[in-house]
């Protein structure tokens, strides 16, 4: 399992942020793959509040990335990763025909639908400071210092020429990238 570090430190902060909880949760004794997932890519899901409820093994494809449509919510709140998606997918839902949108809050870049997103100026990539959630793997390259985080507003995403699209399923390796014009 990719980063589970950054995924056990996320989840031991929901647990304390939302319910109190000062325990700690070790993913690795957690979380035990099953004989009937094969060596695909895997997505392993994990819903819990004070307990764990359901830990489920999807298989993952990446989706295509083409266009990317902006879309508007000065109200959208994702600090935590929910099950609950239904504020995202009204705005997933004003994509028109766009494969992706990246999301505008209070006049700044946060995130996509589904990825955390990063940019490059020519000499450096660098990641909204107003992310919906800050994703394991955008931790992991702050850390190992591949992105810098920065305010960037939409106006600033003039003085940029590409994006990238990552998540803890698609590393910076694998990331989607594409020219700024995919942005509409």
């Amino acid at each position: 399992m990719k980063n589970l570090s950054y995924h056990e430190a996320r989840l031991n902060r929901t647990r304390h942020e939302l319910w109190g909880f000062s325990d700690h949760w070790k993913l690795s004794e957690l979380i035990i793959m099953p004989d009937s997932v094969d060596n695909s890519l895997h997505k392993c899901r994990l819903s819990y509040n004070d307990e764990i409820e359901v830990i489920k093994w999807e298989p993952y494809s990446p989706r295509t990335i083409r266009k990317i449509q902006r879309v508007y919510d000065d109200t959208v709140d994702y600090r935590y990763k929910y099950d609950d998606r239904d504020e995202l997918n009204t705005l997933f839902a004003q994509r028109k025909d766009a494969d992706e949108i990246l999301i505008i809050k209070n006049g700044l870049v946060t995130d996509s639908f589904y990825c955390n997103v990063a940019f490059y100026n020519g000499d450096a990539w660098y990641t909204p400071n107003s992310p919906l959630l800050p994703g394991t793997q955008r931790a992991f390259l702050l850390e190992s210092e591949k992105i810098t985080e920065e305010r960037i507003s939409e106006d600033d995403l003039r003085n940029f020429s590409k994006i990238k699209l990552f998540n803890a399923m698609v590393d910076w390796e694998n990331a989607v990238e594409l020219g700024m014009e995919s942005i509409v």
